[in-house]
């Protein structure tokens, strides 16, 4: 993509686009440029991709805002304004068209860790640890950390954490359920685009509705909930391709499901 700045890079295989954090030096903290090329790739994501895998160049995945901007916000509306810019492009994310697998290693720490909790799927490599070290920096969470990250581990584990400046382990993150699947360093790429070609041979329908509908099922009075559920299933049921993976499974054309 032509829109994307210097700080992403972009490769496609197939139906599937991989989307690299590429300011190594940096340690990847991410600018408002970065934030704006996330927001404008995953708002219209490439014809024909249907799930992407968000990874890192260099030893850390991100190590969250960089701090240097901060030089230039010096009201509070200027600050509002740079929060909800971040929250804008997480969002296109989290609600966007395609499911996203992200790779995390090394840091993933304040804006790196709001940024990772956006995505749908988390791998994580034994390298990655993750912090909130808005306390020690006297700032607080500004990407929707407040949120998505208090929903994956507790608003109590986030307050320790931004209180406390520790940060955890990829084996404490898996067990939080910072993370999905935790493999050995350098491992993490090939099992993300793995999984990616697994979301992205799912129905479009199903995979839209999955990550649109879930969280705001999870977010809403159990009634409405339910409502919401009924009004979903009937969209991905509704679809000509549920309809020929159904007839598929029905004339034994489609394996059932097995422990693999």
């Amino acid at each position: 993509m032509d829109s994307l700045p210097g700080s992403l890079s972009l490769t496609v295989e197939d139906e599937v686009a991989i989307l690299t954090l590429s300011r190594p030096e940096k340690r990847n903290a991410l600018n408002m440029e970065t934030v704006a090329g996330l927001a404008a790739f995953f708002a219209a994501p490439p014809e024909g991709v249907k799930a992407a895998v968000l990874d890192a160049a260099g030893p850390h995945f991100c190590a969250g805002l960089d701090l240097s901007e901060m030089t230039s916000i010096h009201t509070p509306m200027a600050s509002v304004t740079h929060s909800r810019a971040w929250h804008r492009a997480f969002h296109e994310i989290e609600f966007g068209m395609i499911p996203v697998v992200s790779v995390m290693h090394g840091a993933v720490v304040g804006g790196g860790l709001e940024l990772a909790a956006s995505t749908h799927v988390r791998v994580a490599e034994a390298s990655a640890y993750y912090g909130l070290p808005e306390g020690q920096r006297g700032l607080f969470l500004g990407g929707g950390g407040s949120v998505r990250i208090s929903r994956l581990i507790g608003a109590h584990r986030v307050m320790e954490l931004m209180l406390t400046g520790r940060t955890l382990s990829s084996e404490e993150g898996l067990a939080l359920g910072l993370s999905h699947y935790r493999v050995a360093d350098g491992e993490g790429r090939a099992l993300a685009v793995d999984l990616a070609r697994r979301i992205a041979s799912n129905s479009a329908e199903s995979n839209f509705a999955i990550i649109q509908s879930l969280p705001r099922i999870a977010a809403s009075a159990p009634e409405s909930g339910l409502m919401m559920e009924s009004l979903t299933a009937s969209f991905a049921e509704g679809s000509p391709e549920t309809q020929a993976r159904l007839a598929a499974f029905l004339e034994k054309r489609a394996g059932k499901v097995t422990r693999d």
